[in-house]
């Protein structure tokens, strides 16, 4: 059973969780777990209308999928764009769902058009910080909000600008940037990932561990490395 119906952060990595190993689930079950999904839109506690988690989510924080810990309004932001994102990945076809998602989409383009507006910010490509700006990309990259290529190329292209000279970015979240740089097709994310190369071999030298956090960056390493 995917959904927690005390998490809606473990129920987004449940299902993201089935499209990294490349499972397929039953229609059925994809309805199901869609319109959960959907019931968390607009709910108190959500972000620009997003959906939200429940009260220890947004109290203690969340776990993205790759591990990393993410707290308060960040935590709120990136699980509106992974709910979005999980939706997408889910196809089904639901009128409850469909609207849930188009509210969604409405309130971050909102945010977006905001911060365009901010002549502090120029970069398109960008949030409003490094680990929030890789929860969009991964909504862009599931077929989320405009400007989709012109946004990813524009963000993997200001990873270079933030660089911390040990095979990372400054403000950035290692394995969850490197989860994302991996769905881009962009000379842009490739570079990036050619630096970040050193870090993800020596994971990928490591025996597969146990713990699901720690595997799932194992098998990411490898798969990244295989494409470059």
């Amino acid at each position: 059973m995917l959904i927690d119906r005390t998490s809606l952060s473990k129920t987004v990595d449940a299902v993201s969780a089935v499209h990294f190993s490349g499972g397929v689930l039953a229609a059925g079950e994809r309805l199901q777990v869609a319109q959960w999904i959907a019931g968390r839109q607009g709910v108190d506690g959500s972000y620009a209308d997003t959906f939200a988690g429940f009260p220890i989510e947004r109290s203690k924080g969340i776990a993205l999928f790759t591990g990393e810990r993410i707290t308060s309004a960040s935590a709120r932001h990136i699980l509106g764009e992974e709910a979005s994102r999980a939706l997408r990945m889910l196809r089904v076809r639901d009128r409850r769902v469909t609207q849930a998602l188009d509210a969604a989409d409405e309130g971050l383009m909102r945010c977006l058009a905001r911060a365009a507006a901010d002549p502090r910010h120029r970069n398109p490509g960008l949030f409003c910080c490094g680990k929030c700006s890789v929860g969009l990309w991964r909504n862009l990259l599931s077929g989320g909000l405009d400007r989709c290529e012109e946004r990813l190329q524009r963000g993997a292209a200001h990873l270079r600008s933030v660089r911390d000279g040990r095979q990372g970015w400054q403000a950035y979240p290692f394995w969850y940037t490197v989860l994302a740089l991996g769905d881009m097709d962009t000379p842009e994310a490739k570079a990036e990932l050619r630096y970040a190369a050193p870090a993800l071999e020596r994971t990928a030298a490591r025996k597969t561990p146990a713990a699901t956090f720690a595997r799932r960056r194992h098998e990411l390493a490898v798969r990244t490395l295989s494409r470059l």
